[in-house]
């Protein structure tokens, strides 16, 4: 690659996990991949674009998750002009995340939000996978690869002046739920790389199903509320497909004391989850094997007799206050994942303080966010570990800061592993490893010091003819 004339750079997901942002630039021309929200740690109260974007011919979207794609109508405000690639899945679920998003963190006015979602309908190219795309005004041609991360998720692959640059976005773990998993490009010169999982690994398929089903036991065995954080696309239509499969497989079982699962209650309690969720269903083309094959046994994984889903706030300041009072055992899954905000919060403030209540984690705490300190500083009970193993550091019982307030953390609290949406060590040391010829240059981002640390070291032995660069 001439490095005079292409370039390779950062504007997000540098430092952290967060806000990704990257620049292909060749010559005078430039496109982007992704644009999105700084989060945790690395929040910002400034969300205007900081770099030059005259140059910028175009957009690629590689996912829909909010720290790749929140700050597009930032980007749009600031003049971006160009069309906006993504895969045809995003284009259906891009507009109702942004429309969330603008209504959170931009804007209550309706004919603005309309505006901006106007526009951005009128700039979506829809890419199919594995189909090459030249880019307007530019010499470069990209083409989208499933990922496996969530519905739609693509990594990118760009070509120009015989040169090829791979952006991963976030890559899938293996054998997920509904998605088919990731394979390799087949060649490139530079890998930008995710390392969200950098340093470790996640549970193998049958391990989390198991762990998952067993924390679900462990918490409702004292008749309390399982909370569940979750993202409202990808983990939460994930964890309903895998509960399905419980009912359906151990119905008559008992999932708490005097409850068999097929009586077990499971509430989403989002309205976006249960807007995607809804488009899951319509994207049913785009589901693995596995998951066409139940529904051709007349099953329905997204959407089962179990389900109660909570649109209004007023029901779910209801649900909120029946949880606290009752001795009935639930499963709720409510956003935010990192429980920075929505309606997660709510149930946090009145469940915390409850020893009867646990909260499962199913995903990554990004530092500086209200559910690492909980998974941090809350009372362990994994399942398999030893709960002293995790004395916490903030006095005898740990706490954590919701709203300004702070509350005590009496909850128990999971982790299972594997239900990220993310692929662990060994899955991105294989994407990289199984690219022939090797890449000459692997690019470490969207990762913390450490878990890029240790896979700039992993890859660097499996790979010493490649120079692995943390930018």
């Amino acid at each position: 690659m001439n490095q005079q004339q292409m370039a390779v750079l950062h504007h997000g997901a540098v430092h952290g996990v967060t806000g990704s942002c990257h620049e292909l630039r060749l010559n005078d021309a430039g496109i982007l991949i992704d644009c999105g929200l700084f989060q945790g740690k690395d929040q910002r109260d400034d969300l205007s674009i900081d770099f030059a974007i005259d140059h910028i011919k175009a957009l690629v979207v590689t996912h829909v998750h909010i720290d790749h794609v929140g700050r597009l109508p930032y980007l749009l405000s600031a003049g971006f002009k160009g069309p906006i690639y993504c895969s045809q899945p995003t284009a259906l679920l891009l507009p109702a995340m942004l429309e969330d998003a603008l209504k959170i963190g931009f804007t209550r006015n309706k004919k603005l939000i309309n505006k901006v979602l106007k526009l951005l309908k009128q700039r979506l190219r829809p890419l199919a996978y594995g189909e090459w795309q030249p880019v307007a005004n530019t010499d470069i041609s990209i083409r989208l690869q499933r990922a496996g991360h969530i519905l739609g998720s693509a990594y990118v692959e760009c070509e120009a002046q015989g040169a090829r640059v791979v952006f991963s976005g976030d890559l899938g773990a293996a054998h997920s739920p509904l998605l088919m998993a990731p394979a390799s490009p087949e060649a490139c010169d530079v890998l930008v790389l995710e390392s969200t999982y950098g340093d470790k690994n996640h549970d193998s398929r049958i391990d989390r199903r198991l762990r998952l089903k067993s924390a679900i036991e462990h918490a409702l065995a004292d008749g309390g509320t399982l909370l569940i954080p979750a993202f409202s696309l990808g983990r939460t239509q994930d964890l309903l497909y895998e509960i399905e499969s419980f009912i359906k497989e151990f119905g008559n079982d008992a999932a708490a004391p005097g409850l068999p699962w097929q009586e077990l209650e499971v509430v989403v309690d989002s309205p976006l989850a249960a807007n995607f969720t809804r488009l899951y269903r319509k994207l049913k083309p785009f589901w693995n094997n596995e998951a066409k094959a139940r529904l051709k046994e007349g099953r329905h994984p997204l959407s089962f007799e179990q389900l109660t889903v909570i649109n209004s706030h007023q029901d779910h300041l209801k649900a909120v206050q029946y949880m606290v009072r009752s001795h009935k055992p639930f499963v709720v899954l409510a956003g935010s994942g990192m429980c920075t905000g929505g309606r997660v919060v709510n149930y946090l403030k009145a469940l915390l303080e409850d020893r009867r209540n646990d909260v499962l984690f199913v995903g990554y705490q990004a530092e500086g966010t209200p559910g690492r300190d909980i998974l941090q500083y809350g009372p362990r009970f994994d399942i398999g570990a030893d709960p002293s193993a995790d004395k916490d550091s903030r006095g005898e019982e740990g706490w954590v800061v919701l709203d300004g307030t702070r509350f005590t953390i009496r909850a128990k609290i999971h982790q299972v592993s594997g239900y990220s949406a993310h692929a662990g060590q060994d899955d991105l040391i294989r994407f990289a490893t199984d690219i022939t010829p090797a890449p000459k240059q692997i690019r470490l981002i969207h990762g913390e010091d450490q878990a890029k640390a240790i896979l700039q070291q992993k890859l660097t032995a499996a790979l010493p003819d490649t120079e692995v660069v943390i930018p």
